[in-house]
């Protein structure tokens, strides 16, 4: 069936294959590493530099992290509304409602999984404390960041003032 030549092809195309493959992970590290990929301080250290004239980057400028109460007092509830209507297919801000999700009715400065009737998962059962503004900041940025292992298929909230509004909506509902 197989001739001897046939056979050595197929095996010399296999190991030319594998030598190609070898020896382009080795020249592609040597073109885009440079030595151990860290400096002396942990930093990773770039193929090459390009200057854009801003001067010495040494000492990185501190950020100064505005607090979620500043953003919160500036919140507009309306906006909040607006934002929650993606919400509403989980989750009633009507007492009592529970959805896929549980009521939101009074959810600001609750404590955490303290809806009654609804079967929170054993992560979110297992949190301690009160749903402040900062935590329902830090649950909406991120649910399964915040508690690993939730049942909430939400993404996350990435913008601060859309979380700020959502906040504030919610804590509106129950005045």
């Amino acid at each position: 069936m197989f001739d001897t030549m046939t056979l050595t092809k197929a095996v010399g195309g296999v190991c030319a294959a594998w030598l190609v493959l070898l020896l382009g992970g080795w020249a592609a590290d040597g073109l885009y590493s440079v030595g151990g990929g860290h400096d002396a301080h942990g930093e990773h250290l770039a193929g090459y530099v390009i200057d854009t004239g801003d001067g010495d980057h040494s000492e990185e400028e501190e950020v100064e992290a505005v607090p979620f109460s500043e953003y919160l007092a500036a919140a507009d509830p309306a906006d909040g509304e607006g934002a929650f209507r993606a919400c509403r297919s989980c989750h009633s801000v009507e007492p009592g409602q529970n959805g896929t999700g549980p009521s939101l009715y009074g959810v600001v400065n609750s404590d955490i999984a303290s809806v009654e009737g609804f079967g929170y998962s054993g992560t979110l059962e297992g949190l301690e404390g009160n749903w402040t503004p900062e935590a329902l900041s830090s649950f909406l940025e991120n649910p399964r960041g915040y508690a690993p292992g939730t049942a909430m298929s939400y993404s996350g909230m990435r913008d601060v003032e859309d979380r700020a509004a959502m906040v504030a909506y919610l804590d509106s509902l129950d005045d």
